[in-house]
């Protein structure tokens, strides 16, 4: 099953959000993975990813291992800053939950996905103390901790790497090392060692502060590798890691 361009928010001033979804072929229902798209918060969407793993048919491996997967738009940054692309991911989460028979989703069984950018806003819902509930997080090379990141250009908060998060509180909602909380549900960093652009140090930061809470997560470092997994051997390998993280811990409630 595809269906494709459906509008999960109409926000009044803002064009329409929409998402993509795949499922396997059968009656379900399927645990659902949302996939969160990475850009810095600027630029990119639903159907667009990285040749590292984009050229792998992504969407078809997850299909083949039994999950739907939703593909999701937000709102960029020079939209609307943050928190506005935590509000649209956690608004998707809301009205796939609320569609799920119809799509035959088994939403008890529910996690995000997302790479970069889309790692941190994966982070940040699956930290979320109320709103739509998530089972498990996969994290690809996200942000953590904004407080150790450059802002970017002063003078153009729309478009800056951090979707004009500034100020100290900002930087807290927006780090999900500061989100941490005993109650989070189990997390998998995959991270490049070699990454230039967010530093692997970011997802040690995230397990650090998830274990000193009691949570699982589970950091699998690329050796050498740079962001989106540039001069990794096998990233086909870590989308199947990434599945096999999922298989063990969405269990049927």
């Amino acid at each position: 099953m595809f269906e494709a361009n459906l509008v999960y928010a109409a926000i009044l001033g803002y064009r329409p959000l929409r998402l993509d979804l795949y499922a396997p072929a059968g009656e379900g229902p399927w645990p659902l993975v949302v996939w969160i798209h990475g850009g810095a918060w600027r630029m990119g969407d639903r159907k667009s990813l990285p040749d590292t793993y984009g050229t792998l048919g992504f969407f078809d491996r997850i299909q083949r291992r039994g999950y739907a997967v939703a593909s999701v738009d937000y709102r960029l940054s020079a939209e609307a800053t943050f928190p506005a692309q935590l509000d649209d991911v956690r608004a998707a989460i809301g009205w796939l939950r609320g569609n799920a028979a119809g799509f035959h989703l088994d939403v008890g069984r529910l996690a995000v996905w997302g790479e970069s950018a889309g790692g941190t806003l994966a982070a940040l819902a699956g930290l979320a103390a109320d709103g739509p509930r998530v089972h498990a997080v996969v994290d690809w090379f996200g942000v953590s901790d904004l407080s150790t990141m450059d802002s970017g250009d002063a003078d153009d908060p729309g478009t800056g790497p951090l979707g004009g998060v500034r100020s100290p509180r900002e930087r807290a909602l927006a780090s999900p090392v500061e989100q941490a909380h005993p109650g989070a549900p189990p997390f998998l960093c995959v991270h490049g060692t070699g990454d230039r652009l967010v530093p692997y140090s970011q997802s040690e930061r995230l397990a650090a502060a998830l274990h000193a809470h009691g949570v699982r997560c589970d950091l699998y470092p690329v050796p050498g590798a740079d962001h989106c997994f540039e001069g990794a051997p096998d990233v086909a390998a870590l989308i199947e890691a990434s599945l096999d993280f999922l298989d063990e811990v969405l269990k049927p409630e």
